[in-house]
């Protein structure tokens, strides 16, 4: 509930003053609703001895009850808030069921305070439902994990497990938490968790997380992290603590509300004091009462806390971690989706495709020399070029130069590996060009001052990036790359996705710099792995972090991540987040226009107490009812029909 409203429910607490885990699966179990409908009989009872014309005395005893009981849902609350110096929504009712209660319409101040209480319990209900959604993921752990100890198997519960242990997945079996493949191979079923239809092959070395489910091959993992710190924990912890924050939809909700509250209770002493002079004062007095009730602005209060719970717990059904109110509403604004190339647009899985030799050198002397520089090195080609030679001496005094390359010596000789024109390519350089004109990185050896050869290192694209950049372009989206790449190798894979708008030669300060231009013409995301384009991700208006099931870098630095290694999930996700946009501003624009049209009809007497609150409660149960229609995923539509777009050629197809 926001402050500004003031009107939610209390949270039940437990003996150390937090809020309480439980949340309700039926209605029943909401405590605002049971005692609305307490309420409800009662006012049914008094109603009933009224058309039998019973005493007096009777007649408002039952209502009192009714009034009691309905009020006890906001009642406290609202007094535990005015002493705080809070004035919301319940400050209103309150006001006005009092107000009621002097007048005599003691049946109308129950009627307030019992259509009030059932809106209340339903956007708990709502709010809880929701939340059940992202919770459910941790119900994915099993009840308890095979552990092997001193050569047998021993059955523990998954918060007992350590950092070393050995567990035995079975077949059918739920991972019980992070971990690394030590033997066995399999399929892994991770569609709970990232959104992935199918199977994932994994074997010695390969991560799994908690809750993922075993194919068909026994497994034995070592726990890589504990039960409360696993990448499940982790997601709905995250989740939760994000949900606080507010996006700008929440912001003006809150900006009406809170200045509308003490706003209207001057308006009604206004017309309270004004007409007391000029009429009777009974009747104004009622009329600034009606008033009150009238503006009441819980619903636009309501209205977007509801969507946003909603479409959070939607988005994670279909692999995107959406870290609170203000991702997801500047999400639906995005109109420019930047992708980084590595990892992003490709498998993040480079190989060297292709090696060139100076004259008088090898294949392997170049290979070695540039294995010597890039052994203890991060970067993805670095990988790669490890990959290409398992067995490999480590060069002495290795140093980055930032986008540029690696320096070092090599049996007291002075080596590099670097960028052509960093390092210049000599009779190389058609060579080089050929590489880059087939889609690959090259990098330049040198030794002694000599360059001895190029490296041809290429990442091929995800099959699914040209489906992906022409669903975004055919739902409105422009799209660009950034990369750090040469503009020949840049150009040829952007091609093959189907993009025009390229970027290249890019450092990271660079990627940032061209990100904030996208964002003067239009909101912006950037799409990166959350590591090495974290000064891009904090730029755009919205971060995307891919494959954030195992990076706790991306999870903390990205607004959004999408927790599988599917790029389809971004559309999907831009989609969703861009429909729950449209229903926070149906919510607000209902909410205000609801309370434009209450107060006048109010002020003049048109409409009654009853019929005010009436129609002010309809109106929140609509607006609760439609923001959790953000819980609903749509599935995206057809693909559209893309160009058909040239294969890469290889490098030795092109010809030197």
């Amino acid at each position: 509930m926001t402050d500004a409203c003031g009107c939610g429910p209390d949270e039940p607490r437990n003996e150390h003053g937090e809020p309480e885990e439980h949340e309700p699966e039926r209605l029943w179990e909401v405590s605002e609703l049971r005692f609305a409908a307490l309420a409800g009989l009662f006012l049914i009872a008094g109603y009933a001895a009224h058309l039998t014309e019973a005493p007096g005395p009777v007649v408002t005893g039952l209502n009192a009850i009714a009034l009691a009981l309905g009020a006890w849902t906001f009642v406290p609350g609202t007094l535990r808030r005015l002493a705080k110096g809070k004035i919301g929504v319940g400050t209103l009712m309150t006001i006005a069921a009092v107000g009621a209660v002097i007048l005599g319409e003691v049946a109308e101040a129950a009627m307030l305070a019992f259509l009030y209480s059932i809106s209340e319990g339903l956007e708990e209900y709502a709010v809880a439902r929701t939340r059940r959604g992202l919770r459910a993921l941790l119900s994915l752990v099993p009840a308890e994990a095979t552990i092997l100890r001193d050569g047998s198997q021993v059955t523990v519960a998954p918060a007992d497990l350590i950092v070393g242990d050995l567990l035995l997945v079975r077949p059918g079996e739920r991972v019980a938490t992070d971990g690394v493949i030590r033997t066995g191979r399999t399929a892994l079923d991770v569609s709970a968790l990232t959104g992935e239809s199918v199977p994932v092959e994994a074997t010695v070395g390969d991560s799994v997380y908690a809750g993922s489910i075993n194919g068909n091959g026994v497994l034995e993992v070592e726990v890589s992290t504990t039960a409360e710190d696993n990448s499940l924990a982790r997601i709905v912890n995250i989740v939760e603590a994000e949900q606080s924050r507010k996006g700008n939809a929440q912001r003006l909700a809150d900006r009406i509300a809170k200045p509308l509250v003490p706003g209207i209770m001057v308006l009604a002493a206004l017309i309270a004091l004004t007409g007391s002079l000029l009429g009777d004062p009974a009747t104004w007095i009622e009329r600034a009462l009606v008033v009150l009730v009238a503006a009441s602005p819980c619903a636009l209060a309501i209205s977007v806390p509801v969507t946003v719970v909603a479409a959070i717990g939607a988005a994670s059904r279909i692999g995107a971690l959406v870290k609170g109110g203000a991702a997801l509403e500047a999400l639906g604004r995005i109109r420019t989706v930047a992708l980084d190339k590595t990892g992003t647009l490709t498998r993040n899985q480079p190989a060297v495709v292709e090696v060139v030799t100076a004259p008088g050198q090898t294949r392997a002397q170049v290979l070695n020399v540039a294995a010597a520089l890039e052994s203890r090195s991060e970067h993805p080609l670095a990988r790669a070029i490890l990959d290409a030679v398992p067995e490999h001496r480590d060069a002495d005094g290795v140093e980055a130069v930032t986008g540029a390359g690696l320096t070092g010596t090599i049996d007291g000789l002075a080596a590099r590996l670097g960028r052509p024109g960093w390092i210049p390519a000599g009779e190389l350089a058609e060579p080089v060009a050929t590489m880059q004109r087939a889609g690959a990185t090259a990098v330049l050896v040198e030794i002694d001052a000599v360059v001895i050869g190029a490296v041809a290192v290429r990442d091929d694209l995800r099959p699914e990036a040209a489906e992906v950049v022409a669903r975004l372009q055919a739902s409105g989206y422009r799209v660009a790359m950034l990369t750090g790449d040469n503009e020949r190798t840049a150009a040829a894979l952007a091609a093959q996705a189907g993009i025009s708008d390229v970027h290249a030669d890019l450092r990271p300060e660079d990627k940032s710099d061209i990100i904030r231009g996208l964002r003067e013409n239009a909101p912006t995301a950037m799409v990166g792995d959350g590591v090495n384009d974290a000064p891009a991700l904090a730029t755009a208006d919205v971060g995307i972090a891919m494959g954030a099931m195992g990076s706790d870098v991306a999870i903390e630095t990205a607004d959004v991540a999408l927790m599988g290694e599917d790029l389809r999930h971004l559309p999907h996700t831009l989609t969703h987040a861009r429909r729950a946009r449209s229903i926070m501003l149906q919510n607000v624009g209902l909410s205000l226009g609801l309370i434009a049209i209450l107060i006048p009809l109010a002020a003049f007497g048109v409409l009654g107490l009853a019929a005010v609150v009436l129609v002010h409660e309809v109106a929140e149960i609509f607006v609760i009812g439609n923001g959790v229609r953000a819980g609903r995923v749509r599935p995206l539509p057809p693909a559209p029909a893309a160009t058909p777009k040239a294969a890469i050629p290889s490098v030795d197809a092109i010809g030197r």
